[in-house]
């Protein structure tokens, strides 16, 4: 049976861009070659991690949703923690309402990607109005 699922890792920071290619290749690989099918992969990019992962305190984010065998999970999370680069990793099963979450997510983010950039303008300032003087008549 084929679930669907979602997995992210941190890799770390000290990586250039080839070798977090590389990386993501691999694992995009390892899903393909196993019978799994990609649904979606996002970069995340270099975010700062709460708290310090083996004195590292940012790291590569990186999302893959992906359609595989349950079985398969446990391959993956065994890649995961052999691979050196990979400081942190979750794997989750998605049920229907994550689901349709995710794909509610994904149309939002190909929207706003696909709107163009609007610079908006700079907003007047409101001018006070402008009081007359009194002036005092001279009698």
């Amino acid at each position: 049976m084929i679930k669907q699922y979602e997995t992210v890792f941190i890799a770390t920071p000290v990586l250039s861009d080839a070798q977090m290619k590389e990386a993501v290749a691999k694992y995009t690989d390892l899903i393909k070659n196993n019978g799994g099918e990609i649904v979606y992969e996002e970069d995340w990019g270099l975010k700062q991690l709460a708290y310090p992962i083996q004195h590292k305190t940012s790291g590569f984010y990186y999302l893959i949703e992906f359609k595989a065998t349950p079985e398969f999970v446990a391959t993956l999370e065994t890649q995961y923690h052999r691979d050196e680069r990979i400081i942190r990793y979750l794997t989750v099963a998605l049920d229907k309402d994550a689901i349709a979450y995710a794909e509610h997510r994904r149309q939002v983010r190909a929207a706003k990607a696909a709107a163009p950039q609007v610079e908006e303008e700079p907003k007047a300032e409101i001018a006070e109005p402008e009081v007359e003087p009194e002036i005092a008549e001279e009698a």
